[in-house]
C-alpha cells in the first residue's frame, strides 16, 4: 500500500502537467517557438559563414560569366580580324567608355533615359495594379474589358511610338507613355493572378474574425499576391528600359537611344557598344534592385 502510494506520488504530477499542457495549446505553442529560436540561433561568425555558403555561386557566377564573355569576345576580334567598324575589340569600347565617362557625355545621356524609365515604371506600375486589382475582384468586368485589353496590347510598342510622338512631341512625355504601354500589361496579368491565388479558406478565416475590406487587403491579400507582384516588377523593370530605347529611336535629341542611333550613323561601332552597355547594366541594377526587395519583403516565408 506505501508502496502504491509513493508511486501515484511520484507519477501524479507528470500526468498533471501533461494533462495541464493539453489544456494550455497557447503555452505548447510558445513552447515549441522558443525551442526553435534556440534552435535556429547561430552565432554571428556562423551566420555569415551560412549566408556566404547560400549565396557563393550567385557572387562567383555573375563576375566569371562577365569575364568568359570578354575572353571569347577577345578571341573572336583577334582571330578574325574583323575592321572595327564591324566588330572593335574590348579594350577599344573601354576607352571610348572612359572617355564619355570622362566628357560627360555617358552621364548627359544616361539621365535622360533613367528619367524616362523611372517615369514609365511608376505610371505603368500603378494603372497596371489598380486595373488589375479591380478585374480580379470583378470576373464580369474582365470578361468585358479583357478582349480590349488583349487587342491593344497586340499592336507592337515600335508601331505606336511615332503615334505618340505626334500626339505629344518629342519629349519626355511620349517616352513616358511607351515605357508605360510596355511595362502596363506583364505587371496588369500578374496582378490579377496574384489577387486570384489567395487562399479562399483563409478569406473564410478573416470573415470569420470580423475584418473589414482594407484589414483583408492589406494582412492578407498583398502577403499572399506579393512574390507574384514582384515577379511582374522584374519583368516591368527590364521591360521598362526596352520602351525608353523605343521612344528615343523615333523622335529624340538626347538619351542612350538617341546615342545608339547616331553612333550607327557615324559608323562609330565603339561608341555604340558602349550605349549597349550601359543598357545592360541599367537593366541588370533595376533586376538586382527589385530582387533585394523581393527577398526583404518575403523573408518571412523562408
Amino acid at each position: 500500500m506505501c508502496l502504491s502510494i509513493n508511486i501515484r506520488g511520484f507519477f501524479m504530477p507528470q500526468q498533471g502537467r501533461v494533462q495541464a499542457e493539453r489544456l494550455n495549446p497557447m503555452q505548447q505553442m510558445v513552447k515549441v517557438s522558443q525551442s526553435q529560436k534556440l534552435l535556429s540561433w547561430r552565432q554571428p561568425g556562423q551566420a555569415k559563414q551560412s549566408w556566404w555558403r547560400k549565396h557563393q555561386l550567385e557572387l562567383i557566377a555573375l563576375p566569371a560569366g562577365v569575364l568568359i564573355l570578354i575572353g571569347l569576345w577577345a578571341l573572336v576580334t583577334l582571330i578574325g580580324n574583323y575592321p572595327v567598324f564591324i566588330l572593335p575589340g574590348p579594350l577599344l569600347v573601354f576607352d571610348k567608355l572612359i572617355e564619355i565617362v570622362a566628357d560627360g557625355t555617358l552621364w548627359f545621356h544616361t539621365q535622360a533615359t533613367l528619367t524616362e524609365i523611372m517615369g514609365g515604371l511608376a505610371l505603368g506600375l500603378s494603372t497596371a495594379t489598380i486595373l488589375g486589382y479591380i478585374l480580379a475582384k470583378s470576373p464580369i468586368l474582365e470578361r468585358l474589358a479583357g478582349p480590349y485589353i488583349v487587342a491593344s496590347q497586340s499592336i507592337p510598342a515600335v508601331a505606336i511610338a511615332p503615334l505618340l510622338v505626334i500626339w505629344f512631341g518629342s519629349g519626355k512625355l511620349s517616352k513616358v507613355l511607351i515605357c508605360a504601354l510596355i511595362v502596363f500589361f506583364p505587371v496588369l496579368i500578374n496582378t490579377i493572378v496574384g489577387i486570384r491565388s489567395v487562399d479562399p479558406g483563409l478569406k473564410t478565416l478573416m470573415r470569420s474574425l470580423r475584418a473589414n475590406r482594407w484589414q483583408m487587403f492589406i494582412w492578407l491579400e498583398v502577403p499572399a499576391a506579393m512574390p507574384v507582384l514582384l515577379g511582374g516588377l522584374k519583368i516591368g523593370g527590364t521591360l521598362s528600359v526596352i520602351g525608353a530605347v523605343v521612344g528615343e529611336f523615333v523622335g529624340a535629341d538626347h538619351g542612350l537611344g538617341y546615342l545608339i542611333n547616331l553612333s550607327k550613323g557615324l559608323f562609330n561601332t565603339p561608341l555604340l557598344f558602349a550605349a549597349l552597355i550601359t543598357l545592360s547594366l541599367i537593366s541588370l541594377t533595376l533586376y538586382l534592385i527589385v530582387t533585394g526587395l523581393e527577398r526583404w519583403l518575403l523573408a518571412w516565408r523562408r
